[in-house]
C-alpha cells in the first residue's frame, strides 16, 4: 500500500495540543514544518478574531477548518435560532481566516425523540447553506461513533451525513471522514465510495485497546487497532486530497509537551497513515 512521503498534507488539528494557545500552536507548526492548521472556536474566541487572523497570516500557515458549528438540536425554537446565529458567526470566522470548511457536530436530542433532533440538524443546515455559500465556505457533516448519541450528534454514520449532505450541491454540503468515528462500520468503504466528489476532510487518530475513556481515549497512529492506510486510500479514491488532520482528544499526550507531540505526530503520520 501506498506510504505517503512528505507531510505537506499534514494539519495539527488544534484539539491535539489542547493546553497551547493560538499562537502557540502556530508556533509550534512553524518550528516543526506542519503547513496546516485546524483552528478551534474556543481558541480564536481567547484572543478575538482579529488578533486570530493575523497571527495565521503573519506565519504563512494554511488553515485545513474551523471547529465547531453545528449544535442544531434545542427544547425551544428560541435557542434553535439562537445556534443558527452562532453557526452563521462560525462561517463568517472560517470566511475570515481563509479556510473553506466549517466542521459540523450536530449535537445530541435534547429529550428522547432522535427522530425530531435528526430533523433539527437537517433543517439548521438547510437554513445555513445559502449564508455559507455566499461566503464562500461549505458545511461538513462529521459522522461521530454511535458512542456519542447521547451527547455529542444523534448524526451517527456515514450513510446518514450522506443522506444529508446529497440533498446539496457538493461546493455547499459535504462530509467529514474521522478514523476514531468510522473505522468500525461495516458499510464504510461503500460510503466513502458514495461519498466521491464530497469529502472536505479528513481526520487521523487511533482507537486504544482498552478504550481507557469515551471522550479522552484517542491514541496517537500507530498504538490503537484502525487499520488507517486502507481508509486514507479510500478517502483519496473517492477524490479527497486535501489536509489530513491530526486530532487527538487524550489527557496524557495533552501533558506532553506540544514540540515532543509534533515530533512523533509527523513520524507516526509517514508511518502509519
Amino acid at each position: 500500500m501506498t506510504q505517503l512521503q512528505s507531510i505537506d498534507r499534514l494539519s495539527l488539528n488544534q484539539i491535539t495540543t489542547d493546553k497551547w494557545s493560538l499562537k502557540e500552536a502556530v508556533d509550534g507548526c512553524l518550528r516543526a514544518e506542519v503547513p496546516w492548521i485546524a483552528l478551534w472556536r474556543h481558541k480564536i474566541e481567547e484572543i478575538g478574531l482579529k488578533d486570530s487572523k493575523r497571527i495565521i497570516q503573519d506565519a504563512g500557515i494554511k488553515v485545513s477548518s474551523i471547529c465547531r458549528g453545528g449544535m442544531f438540536p434545542a427544547a425551544t425554537e428560541l435557542e434553535r435560532q439562537k445556534r443558527i446565529d452562532d453557526n452563521r458567526r462560525a462561517i463568517d470566522e472560517a470566511a475570515e481566516l481563509g479556510t473553506d470548511v466549517l466542521v459540523l457536530v450536530c449535537g445530541p436530542a435534547p429529550d428522547k425523540d432522535l427522530v425530531a433532533a435528526r430533523k433539527m440538524v437537517a433543517d439548521g443546515i438547510e437554513q445555513l447553506v445559502p449564508y455559507a455559500k455566499e461566503r464562500g465556505v461549505k458545511l461538513g457533516i462529521e459522522p461521530l461513533h454511535p458512542m456519542y448519541a447521547a451527547e455529542r450528534s444523534v448524526i451517527v454514520s456515514l450513510a446518514h451525513a450522506n443522506d444529508i449532505a446529497d440533498q446539496y450541491a457538493p461546493d455547499e454540503v459535504g462530509v467529514i471522514v474521522d478514523v476514531f468515528h468510522v473505522w468500525w462500520d461495516p458499510d464504510l468503504f461503500r460510503q466513502i465510495t458514495r461519498a466521491k466528489g464530497r469529502i472536505l476532510g479528513y481526520h487521523v487518530s487511533d482507537w486504544i485497546v482498552p478504550t481507557p475513556d469515551l471522550l479522552m481515549g484517542r491514541g496517537m497512529m500507530g498504538d490503537g487497532v484502525i487499520n488507517l492506510r486502507p481508509i486514507r486510500l479510500a478517502v483519496e479514491e473517492a477524490g479527497y486530497n486535501g489536509p489530513i488532520e491530526v486530532e487527538i482528544f487524550n489527557q496524557q499526550i495533552w501533558d506532553t509537551p506540544g514540540d515532543e507531540v509534533l515530533a512523533l505526530m509527523k513520524e507516526r503520520y509517514i508511518q502509519h497513515v
